[in-house]
């Protein structure tokens, strides 16, 4: 059995794109518009070894998103490979994973699902789910009703609740209002310090990284800068921004 939790090897991501014209304009130009090809990430190669925590910094754009995406299956790569060898995994960030016609009691169930839960495993965890949430008899109406910060509570204790063996997580460290935000990160801290979780965390908060990460993958327009211990990459990316 492998050391690693997750493995990526030679990772390309890459987004077509069409430039905008009229009906009228491509009828005139007689030919299709040519795709213009964006290089989101770029031939990067990483392991996180199980029960590691990893961050993940860099500039907005430059394809922390985009991998952990990937990573949680979501987004195909153009090319290299990604390696989970048989961990479940699930994704925190806002605006992932919600049918907003559904409510919210059964896209608890349909999140749990896509994670890999049975359906009696997540009705053994729902209530505490909803509890944990506070969304009250808000969790029988349809989430499109939700405001932002209703949406992030369920997103965060579906996530919380329903424990995977690889979390990554996209810039929610703490959700909802200041007591919500109290308690979501203490919660937090307590699933990503699990000795038998692996974790990769996005964020630009340079405290937050040094706090929880064992190591850190820096990466620029898509490219690998640096991997390894926290502080040395840290210090190197701090010096870059300046």
């Amino acid at each position: 059995m492998s050391e690693y939790a997750i493995e990526v090897k030679d990772l390309c991501i890459h987004y077509k794109g069409l430039k905008s014209y009229s009906i009228k304009q491509n009828l005139l130009r007689g030919k299709k518009n040519k795709a213009e090809v964006f290089e989101a990430v770029k031939n990067v190669s990483f392991n996180v070894k199980k029960g590691e925590i990893l961050g993940l910094i860099g500039k907005n754009g430059s394809g922390k998103s985009t991998m952990l995406r990937a990573i949680a299956g979501i987004f195909t790569p153009n090319s290299g490979s990604i390696d989970l060898h048989g961990n479940s995994v699930s994704l925190l960030a806002i605006g992932v994973g919600f049918q907003t016609e559904l409510t919210g009691r059964e896209n608890i169930m349909l999140s749990g699902m896509l994670l890999g839960f049975t359906e009696e495993q997540i009705k053994a965890k729902s209530q505490e789910i909803i509890e944990f949430s506070e969304l009250g008899k808000f969790i029988d109406q349809p989430v499109r009703t939700y405001s932002s910060g209703m949406h992030s509570k369920l997103a965060f204790s579906i996530t919380a609740i329903l424990n995977t063996d690889i979390m990554l997580i996209d810039e929610v460290l703490s959700v909802g209002d200041a007591r919500f935000k109290k308690k979501s990160y203490k919660k937090m801290k307590e699933l990503i310090t699990d000795e038998n979780r692996t974790v990769v965390i996005v964020s630009h908060e340079t405290k937050t990284i040094r706090e929880l990460c064992h190591k850190v993958l820096w990466i620029n327009d898509g490219e690998m800068m640096r991997y390894g211990d926290t502080e040395e990459v840290l210090t190197a990316y701090e010096e870059f921004m300046k």
